[in-house]
């Protein structure tokens, strides 16, 4: 007889107007991957090998094994390059000074 040992990971994705979240019990070597996968959060177009995820804000690859209590992260991509945003808003705040 095998015993699974489970564990409790969250899943969380971040839209433009609200939060998504699902807490989940996924067997022990279970990786972030397969965890996203099973949250059902993103369809399966969604889910690719560039997948950019994070565990507690520190980026990390789809093949990471899981541990009790992690909290995964689906991170958007960028809509805007944050350096040529401030770029402009520098520009804007020169030309009315």
């Amino acid at each position: 007889m095998t015993i699974t040992q489970n564990i409790m990971v969250e899943i969380v994705m971040a839209l433009a107007n609200e939060q998504k979240q699902i807490l989940l019990e996924v067997p022990l070597g279970t990786t972030a991957l397969e965890a996203v996968k099973q949250s059902g959060l993103l369809t399966p177009s969604q889910i690719s090998a560039t997948l950019s995820l994070g565990i507690y804000s520190k980026k990390t690859t789809p093949d990471t094994l899981l541990k009790h209590l992690d909290r995964v992260e689906i991170y958007r991509p960028l809509i805007a390059d944050p350096k040529e945003t401030r770029r402009k808003r520098a520009q804007r705040t020169k030309k009315e000074a």
